[in-house]
C-alpha cells in the first residue's frame, strides 16, 4: 500500500482586496498527484510554509487549522474506504470521493458551471463580472450547441475529440454567424474550461490538438496630428469636458490605457539620474510591467491636477462609459467628424506618437506593456501606410520643382560584340 500524502500552500497570485489569499491542498500517492481548493483563506503573514498551517495562537489562525485538519482527517478517510474496496487507488479517486463526485460521471457542462461558479468567488479580486457574464454566455450557446446538434444536455469529457471542436466552431460561424472574434472568444472560454479539466485529472486526451484559431486582421484606430491638434487647441465649454480632453491626451502621449491611468499615484513616479520622470507599472489586464519615460506634455497634465485626486491618485476620473460619452461631445466641438473612443488615445500612442516618428519597434512593445509581439506588429503595418501617404503629400509638393530638361524616349543601340574565333592550341 502507498502511503497517502496531504499538504497545503498558499496561491499568493490570487490576493484578495481583504489581504486574504486561498489554500490550496495537494493529495499525493506514490506518483499520482492532484490539487484542490481547501476554500478557506488566510492572511500569508500568519502561514508557515514548512508546517503548511498557519502560526500564532489568533482566532483567524486557530480556525484556519482546524479546517485543514478537518480536510485532512476527511481526506485519509475517503483514501481508507476507497481500499477497502480495491487494492490501488489514484489521487484522483480519493480527491473525487473525499469532495462528493465521481470522475468517471463528471461532464462537460456540470464541470463548466462549477468552472463558472469558481470564477464569480474571485468576483471583485482579481476577476471582472463583465468577464464571468460572458462566460455564462459562452455556456449557453455550448448548451444550445449539444442541444441542437447532438439532442443531449450534456457530453461526458471521454468523448470530447477534435471533431467535436471544431463541429462547435462550425455551429458558430455558420449557424449562428457569428464575427470571427466572437467565434474565437467562445471558444478560447471552452478550451480554459478543458484545460482545468486537464489540471483535475478528467480528461487524459487533448482535444484542441490540431485546432488552429483564425485570427482576423484587427486595424487599430487612431487620431491622426491634426486631429489631435484640433482636441488640444479647442476650447472647451465645461470642466469635466476638460478632464476627460487632459486624461485622454495623457494617455495618447503615455500609451497607458485608461484602467491602469485610473490606479495610478504619485507613487509609480520615479525621476532618473538624468533628470527624466518615468512611470512604472503593471498593466491591470494582463499584469506585465511597462516602464514609460514621460513627455512634457505628460508632465504638465500631472502637475495640472496635482493633489486634486484623492487617495495620491494622478487623476480625478470619470467611468470608463461617461468618458466615452464625453469623448463623443468633445469630437463634435472639436470638429472630428467621426467616432472617438478613449481606447484610440493608446492606438494614437503607438502609431502616431512613436513609431511615425522612428521609434523602433521593440521599444514600442516596451512601453506598450505587450507581452505578445503580434500585438505590437499590428502598429507597424500603420506606420507603413503613413509612409505611404507621406511619399505621395511628398511627390504634391516637389512634383514641379525637379524636371529632366531632356526628358524625350531615348533611343539606345545596344549592340552585341563579336567574338573573334581562334583555333584551339595544341598542348
Amino acid at each position: 500500500m502507498e502511503e497517502l500524502k496531504v499538504t497545503f500552500y498558499l496561491k499568493k497570485n490570487e490576493e484578495r482586496a481583504d489581504g486574504t489569499v486561498p489554500i490550496l491542498g495537494r493529495i499525493r500517492i506514490g506518483k499520482s498527484m492532484v490539487q484542490f481548493s481547501t476554500k478557506v483563506y488566510v492572511i500569508s503573514a500568519l502561514w508557515n510554509i514548512k508546517s503548511g498551517r498557519a502560526v500564532g495562537k489568533s482566532k483567524p489562525a486557530a480556525a484556519t487549522n482546524k479546517e485543514l485538519d478537518r480536510i485532512s482527517l476527511d481526506i485519509h478517510s475517503a483514501y481508507k474506504d476507497l481500499l477497502a474496496k480495491k487494492e490501488t487507488v489514484s489521487a484522483l479517486e480519493v480527491k473525487n470521493a473525499f469532495q462528493g463526485i465521481s470522475s468517471e460521471q463528471e461532464t462537460l457542462v456540470s464541470f463548466y458551471d462549477k468552472c463558472n461558479e469558481r470564477f464569480y468567488e474571485k468576483v471583485g479580486t482579481n476577476r471582472k463580472m463583465e468577464t464571468y457574464k460572458r462566460y455564462g454566455v459562452a455556456l449557453n450557446h455550448l448548451k444550445d450547441f449539444l442541444r441542437q446538434k447532438y439532442h443531449i444536455k450534456d457530453i461526458p469529457f471521454q468523448a470530447l475529440t477534435p471533431s467535436f471542436i471544431s463541429s462547435f466552431d462550425l455551429y458558430l460561424r455558420a449557424d449562428l454567424k457569428m464575427a470571427l472574434g466572437t467565434v474565437n472568444n467562445i471558444i478560447g472560454r471552452l478550451r480554459s474550461v478543458i484545460k482545468s479539466a486537464l489540471n483535475d485529472g478528467l480528461l487524459r486526451k487533448y482535444p484542441f490538438n490540431g485546432y488552429t484559431f483564425d485570427y482576423p486582421k484587427i486595424v487599430p484606430k487612431f487620431l491622426s496630428e491634426k486631429e489631435l491638434e484640433q482636441m488640444m487647441n479647442t476650447p472647451l465649454p465645461k470642466p469635466n469636458l476638460n478632464l476627460v480632453r487632459d486624461v485622454f491626451l495623457f494617455s495618447a502621449f503615455t500609451g497607458i490605457a485608461f484602467s491602469d491611468i485610473r490606479n495610478l499615484t504619485r507613487k509609480n513616479l520615479l525621476k532618473a539620474e538624468d533628470g527624466v520622470w518615468w512611470i512604472h507599472s503593471a498593466r491591470r489586464k494582463t499584469g506585465t510591467p511597462f516602464h514609460i519615460p514621460l513627455l512634457d506634455l505628460p508632465l504638465e497634465l500631472i502637475d495640472k491636477y496635482r493633489g486634486i485626486a484623492p487617495n495620491g491618485r494622478l487623476f480625478p476620473m470619470l467611468s470608463c462609459s461617461k468618458t466615452n460619452i464625453n469623448l463623443k461631445k468633445i469630437a463634435s466641438i472639436c470638429g472630428i467628424e467621426r467616432r472617438v473612443t478613449f481606447h484610440q488615445a493608446r492606438h494614437t500612442y503607438a502609431s502616431v506618437i512613436t513609431l511615425s516618428q522612428g521609434v523602433p519597434l521593440d521599444t514600442v512593445r516596451e512601453l506598450m506593456g505587450h507581452r505578445d509581439w503580434r500585438a505590437t506588429q499590428i502598429y507597424a503595418h500603420l506606420t507603413n501606410d503613413k509612409v505611404s501617404e507621406d511619399m505621395g503629400r511628398l511627390q504634391e509638393r516637389i512634383g514641379n520643382k525637379f524636371e529632366l530638361t531632356d526628358n524625350k524616349r531615348a533611343e539606345v543601340v545596344i549592340s552585341t560584340p563579336k567574338i573573334k574565333r581562334t583555333k584551339r592550341m595544341k598542348p
